[in-house]
């Protein structure tokens, strides 16, 4: 706003400003061989000399306020944009400086005007030259893609990519992130998630692709983006060392995320036999206890009583029942029997038949398979109808289980809400960290309102 406001008031006085002085100035009475002044209208010397004097000193305020924001852009502008703009910058606040000496310098009616004036005529022209070396800097600037492709050919190179991507392109703070596949995010050389920066952060990203594929993303100063043919040679010229770099930051990556994984399976190990020997103290355990201290008093009533003893018969047999229920539930939970002894297939015939929601079963399965395959197979399609049921709020499911060419594929599908999302809840990561120990991938695609699949494949050859 203030930038427009200057433009506006200097060319108001450079053309409003003079055209109105000169409305009623005499130029004969200036000097002998001046021109008739043809736009004259009437000689009024002290109304021109007014006008004249009025333009001098709105022009000073102009030139210092324009000289104080240069001064300021000058200190606040980041290193990439003093490099691209100093000589330009530096031209004009000397050449307004001597303008305004030589304004002043008319005005107070010094000695020497002529030499202000002069001086200040040159330092003008130097502007020109101040942009035109601006350019040639521009230019010779993209000289340093050719040392770059030296620098990342040498095999004893020790310096890091990003310290050489910095040097070309002339920004200290360029970082670079790099594009992870597997997770559709981008990571740094040590496999860490690198966040992008948004609108109204200061800096900027620019997308490094290689065969239509993304491969790297550079954060970088928002001036390189006025000088995008130097970033994209760069990026050009680094690109084989960017795809290597990006191979060896996805490893890392999968290593970070391995080591997270087995993190997460040893505490969830923790965490089902904590469970298991919670379920069997508070709830089996104590049930048993119950059924032997009935046993006992039934004995100490059964030879006198035999009225009183039916009801604790009673009683025990329903105790002893429910600690049936609870120990094949548990056991179920820990691996089902009906899995063991009669494979995947009748094992899932058997849960899709207890799903609380409407459950079709597709099978294409002619052997059996690995233990911990169907072991994890069978509890992917146990958790995915377990989230049907709970978060899906559709009316019914439909499970695909089929192996071919070595590779188990399973997929549960519903018709809900959607919205769900592999990294939400420990469910589905815990799914996923089963799924990728045995070697297998884990997608959910879950678009809101079309309903959630789940896919998992196993190799099995």
């Amino acid at each position: 706003m203030l930038d427009r406001a200057l433009v506006i008031t200097a060319f108001a006085l450079v053309s409003v400003g003079q055209l109105a002085s000169l409305l009623f100035t005499d130029e004969r009475a200036i000097c002998d061989r001046c021109a008739t002044n043809l736009l004259e209208v009437t000689r009024n010397d002290a109304l021109a000399n007014g006008l004249l004097q009025s333009q001098r000193i709105a022009g000073l305020v102009v030139i210092v306020i324009t000289i104080g924001l240069l001064a300021v852009r000058l200190v606040r502008a980041s290193r990439p944009q003093r490099r691209a703009v100093i000589p330009v910058l530096l031209a004009g606040i000397v050449a307004l400086a001597a303008l305004a000496v030589s304004v002043t310098a008319s005005a107070l009616g010094a000695a020497g005007q002529d030499i202000y004036g002069r001086v200040s005529g040159y330092a003008f022209a130097v502007v020109p030259v101040a942009v035109l070396f601006a350019f040639l800097q521009r230019q010779l600037a993209r000289g340093a893609v050719a040392g770059l492709v030296v620098e990342l050919g040498e095999p004893s190179a020790t310096v890091g990519l990003a310290e050489a991507l910095s040097r070309a392109l002339g920004d200290p703070s360029l970082s670079l992130g790099y594009w992870f596949p597997a997770e559709s995010r981008y990571v740094d050389s040590d496999g860490r998630p690198v966040t992008l920066p948004g609108p109204g952060e200061g800096r900027r990203s620019t997308v490094v692709e290689r065969g239509g594929q993304p491969i790297a993303v550079l954060t970088h100063d928002p001036a390189l983006e006025h000088n995008a043919e130097l970033v994209d040679s760069v990026c050009a010229a680094a690109g084989l060392t960017l795809e290597n770099e990006r191979l060896q930051a996805e490893l890392r990556a999968r290593l970070t995320e391995l080591q997270a994984s087995r993190a997460r399976l040893v505490a969830a190990t923790e965490a089902e036999r904590r469970r298991i020997e919670r379920d069997l103290h508070d709830g089996t355990q104590q049930r048993l206890v119950s059924i032997a201290m009935s046993l006992g008093l039934l004995e100490s009533k059964l030879p006198g009583k035999p009225s009183q003893a039916q009801p604790i018969v009673r009683e025990t047999r329903q105790a002893l029942a429910a600690a049936l229920d609870e120990l094949r539930e548990l056991t179920q939970g820990i691996h089902p029997t009906i899995l063991a002894e009669r494979g995947l297939p009748v094992a899932l015939d058997e849960l899709c038949h207890r799903a609380a929601l409407p459950t079709h079963l597709q099978l294409d399965l002619s052997c059996r398979l690995p233990d911990q395959v169907e072991s994890a197979a069978y509890f992917v399609v146990s958790e995915a109808l377990t989230n049907a049921t709970k978060h899906s709020h559709g009316s019914e499911v439909r499970v695909k289980a089929a192996c071919a060419a070595g590779l188990l594929t399973i997929e549960v599908a519903d018709d809900g809400i959607g919205g769900a999302a592999a990294g939400h809840g420990t469910g589905l990561r815990g799914l996923t960290d089963r799924v990728e120990a045995l070697g297998g991938t884990l997608t959910v695609s879950s678009p809101p309102g079309r309903g959630t699949t789940l896919r998992a494949e196993f190799p099995c050859g």
